[in-house]
């Protein structure tokens, strides 16, 4: 179950990070007054930052993708 829901917390943070690279619309993580929180959520949002990068580099190295 604890997997089930971290790959759910994973799937919605990279989703995250793709709204904000093709809208430039992000979470108001500035507006979170208490810096231990806004510190784990920040590290919340790199971690779908780093999953998107990665599976954008597997797809660039992949003959199943192609740019148009």
């Amino acid at each position: 179950k604890w997997v089930h829901v971290a790959v759910d917390a994973v799937l919605v943070s990279t989703f995250l990070a793709g709204v904000k690279r093709t809208t430039g619309l992000q979470p108001a993580v500035s507006r979170i007054q208490n810096k231990e929180i806004r510190g784990y959520v920040e590290s919340y949002l790199n971690i779908g930052e780093y999953v998107l990068d990665t599976a954008i580099v597997i797809m660039n190295n992949s003959p199943y993708f192609e740019r148009k």
